[in-house]
């Protein structure tokens, strides 16, 4: 009974030992004093996935991982780093899932030509099935 009661105790603690005891980092929540930066940074966190939410951008998102890469754009930018060169940084540090707009290269060239090769697909089955009703 006390180890089902120990064990219970733990999965009920099991979200709260998720959390991070540690502080949000510095640019984290907060904006830029300039607002021409805070504008550059905003653009730049909007077209970055955050890697643990997976579906939110890290301006969206709430994880503390998202939190840490806003803090990092926010320095970059407000040290007079161009964005596209913070992108190419991060995208190089975890690789081209980063961003939503992933570069067409040898690994992800199959990503943009499947779509087109499915619609030519359904189209041709489309076709012959109406040219099948056509006849009865």
């Amino acid at each position: 009974m006390r180890v089902a009661l120990a064990a219970l105790a733990l999965a009920a603690a099991a979200p709260v030992l998720g959390q991070s005891a540690l502080p949000a980092a510095d640019l984290a929540n907060r904006q830029l004093a300039d607002p021409q930066q805070e504008a550059k940074a905003k653009a730049l966190m909007e077209t970055l996935r955050c890697l643990v939410c997976q579906g939110q951008s890290i301006a969206d998102s709430d994880a503390d991982m998202a939190g840490d890469m806003r803090a990092l754009v926010r320095r970059r930018v407000a040290a007079g780093e161009d964005p596209g060169a913070i992108r190419a940084w991060l995208v190089e540090r975890y690789g081209a899932w980063v961003t939503y707009e992933p570069p067409v290269n040898a690994v992800t060239w199959p990503l943009w030509v499947l779509p087109l090769l499915l619609l030519a697909v359904g189209a041709l089955l489309a076709r012959g099935r109406f040219k099948r009703k056509a006849k009865r």
